[in-house]
């Protein structure tokens, strides 16, 4: 754990890109689910946010 924050905060590309990719894929649950129209309503925020957040980690050095 302690190697992952180190990673986020030198800026690092793999823990970022493990951060984006998690956040992808908890929008795309969110926007699956039929239970909480919250979740549903706040999926696309959270899919663009974490796509952003992916094309710009991948200019980051290893």
């Amino acid at each position: 754990m302690s190697t992952f924050v180190n990673g986020l905060l030198r800026f690092r590309r793999g823990p970022w890109e493990n951060l984006s990719t998690l956040l992808i894929a908890l929008g795309v649950v969110m926007l699956m689910q039929p239970f909480f129209l919250w979740a549903f309503t706040y999926s696309f925020i959270v899919t663009l946010i974490g796509t952003v957040l992916f094309i710009i980690t991948s200019h980051f050095p290893e």
